[in-house]
């Protein structure tokens, strides 16, 4: 399919995902890279009272805390918004 059509098709309104190859598709700035934090034991014990009152695993509790905190100590600079659903996985 040209690009003419597909963005004809698209603007239209159309389902034009079979149009795709979704295998190779991204998610700009949101690959994942592990690191590794230490934290005390009182501040564990405490991120998995507060994960469990949510019903989240530690480690969704401690992206989505980051995440706000990025976006709103960003002064004066357009903050990257992170989908939380995202960071709960």
């Amino acid at each position: 399919m040209k690009a003419e059509t597909f963005d004809k098709q698209f603007d239209e309104g159309a389902d034009v995902t079979a149009s795709l190859d979704l295998s190779k598709a991204k998610r700009v700035l949101l690959e994942q890279k592990r690191v590794n934090v230490d934290f005390p034991t009182w501040m564990i014990e405490s991120l998995d009272r507060e994960a469990g009152r949510l019903g989240v695993t530690r480690q969704s509790i401690i992206k989505v805390w980051l995440a706000e905190r990025l976006e709103s100590s960003a002064p004066g600079t357009q903050p990257q918004r992170v989908c939380r659903d995202v960071a709960l996985r």
